[in-house]
């Protein structure tokens, strides 16, 4: 197939079938195709991590990473692997080594990184589905901007063997999709999953403050939302909260990673504490995973990629223990937030995707919110959902909906039930203007 009919999605296209059974139709992912990002140990080949310096100094991988192979077993077809950011150290999706991969949502749009050719293979309709990583928000950024749903499991419920580790205490495998029943059915068999009916949400906290960090209007995505939630589950499951101090109140250790500054005025201050304590950490673990590789290697880095690696190989241990201290805390809060059954709901990002090329201290506004956002989840080890809200602007949207560590069944399940009356709300708010 020509290249640019790709999308520029695919690093190496190869087949990999599931195994002969006597019966596939029975298999819950027969006849679907996957494609993995080059994080992913595949027998064979070399797993790329982003960059041609990692490829000349690795050698081909001996074995196939679990989370892949399961999805192999469940008789889904493997179509190859994808382009990420180098060493998965973005949220942009762009690769000075490989190319961007086209956004078939925004083509004048960054595709969100790091999982940017496994977003943009589904978002093209190249493949039923795809894997990809989230850290700091590698599978939900760029299924936002790509317009698809986007999974990150709770924290330690899929097997990372076989995948580079970014930093191990945010790291997870994650799975994009354009039909909710696909991600429902992947997420089954990737999570090990029994089916069981759908647990009915006890309570919908939408924090007001987390849609002010929108940068386009906040009803767009709150009003069809809420009466998505209202239609199906009545207005007494709905709760306003503001986040913001609920944690700040909750987490106090989140006090040394405060702002004094006041340079982040108009943002969320424990959530900026949040993200920073996020940042630290990521940083400290990837100069353990990947210094010697880097300090003797030296390889070629694309801009933005090359200051942040060696600002994390300048790194030290002085913040480690607060960092711990801050995810565990922040963990309990919002398992007292939401308990058994409850959702949070935030905008994934902060509004539509960047400009491809944008210069980085543009961007800094818009990444700086994006972080806080992320960050709940992220450093919580709880589950999460981007699913696309249509288009503002003719530029895809989205929103997040949150759940307890563990309750990714109930998540999955929950997205299946509300992805058609959130289209027609979709619908409804795009003809109203």
């Amino acid at each position: 197939m020509d290249k640019s009919l790709e999308f520029g999605a695919f690093t190496q296209k190869f087949l990999i079938r599931p195994s002969p059974t006597p019966s596939p139709q029975t298999l819950p992912l027969n006849g679907l195709t996957f494609a993995v990002k080059e994080i992913f140990d595949v027998e064979g080949y070399v797993t790329g991590f982003g960059n041609p310096d990692w490829i000349r100094t690795h050698s081909v991988a001996t074995s196939t990473a679990p989370a892949v192979l399961s999805l192999l077993s469940g008789g889904a077809t493997c179509v190859g692997t994808t382009v990420m950011d180098e060493m998965a150290y973005s949220i942009n999706g762009e690769n000075v080594h490989y190319g961007t991969p086209i956004n078939p949502c925004a083509r004048d749009r960054v595709p969100g990184g790091s999982s940017s050719g496994s977003a943009v293979a589904v978002a093209a309709e190249l493949v039923d589905f795809s894997l990809g990583t989230d850290t700091g928000g590698s599978v939900r950024v760029p299924a936002s901007y790509c317009g698809i749903l986007g999974f990150r499991p709770s924290h330690g419920v899929v097997s990372k063997d076989g995948v580079i580790p970014m930093a191990q205490s945010f790291d997870t495998v994650g799975w994009f999709a354009r039909d909710p029943k696909i991600l429902n059915r992947v997420g089954r068999v990737i999570l090990q999953l029994p089916d069981v009916a759908p647990v009915r949400p006890s309570h919908f906290v939408i924090p007001d403050d987390c849609f002010q960090l929108l940068n386009i209007p906040s009803n767009r995505l709150t009003e069809t939302v809420i009466g998505s939630v209202k239609k199906l589950f009545g207005s007494h499951v709905l709760q306003h909260k503001n986040l913001g101090e609920y944690v700040e109140e909750r987490v106090p250790s989140l006090e040394q990673f405060m702002d004094k500054s006041n340079k982040h005025q108009g943002y969320i201050p424990s959530l900026i504490a949040l993200s920073a304590a996020m940042r630290s950490l990521q940083r400290f673990e990837f100069k353990n995973n990947h210094k010697d590789w880097v300090t003797n290697v030296k390889p070629h880095l694309g801009p933005g990629i090359s200051e942040r690696v060696w600002e994390a190989m300048r790194s030290t241990d002085d913040n480690i223990e607060p960092c711990h201290l801050v995810k565990s805390e922040i963990h309990g809060a919002l398992t007292a937030l939401l308990e058994d059954s409850g959702v949070l709901v935030i905008p994934t990002v902060p509004g539509p995707p960047p400009k491809l090329l944008t210069e980085g201290g543009t961007l800094e506004t818009f990444r700086v919110r994006a972080f806080s956002l992320l960050s709940i989840a992220g450093v919580s080890g709880f589950c999460q959902v981007s699913l696309p809200l249509g288009r503002y602007d003719n530029l895809p949207v989205s929103i997040s909906l949150i759940a307890k560590h563990g309750a990714d069944g109930f998540l999955l399940n929950l997205v299946e039930t509300l992805y058609g009356t959130l289209k027609e709300q979709v619908e409804i708010a795009e003809k109203s203007g």
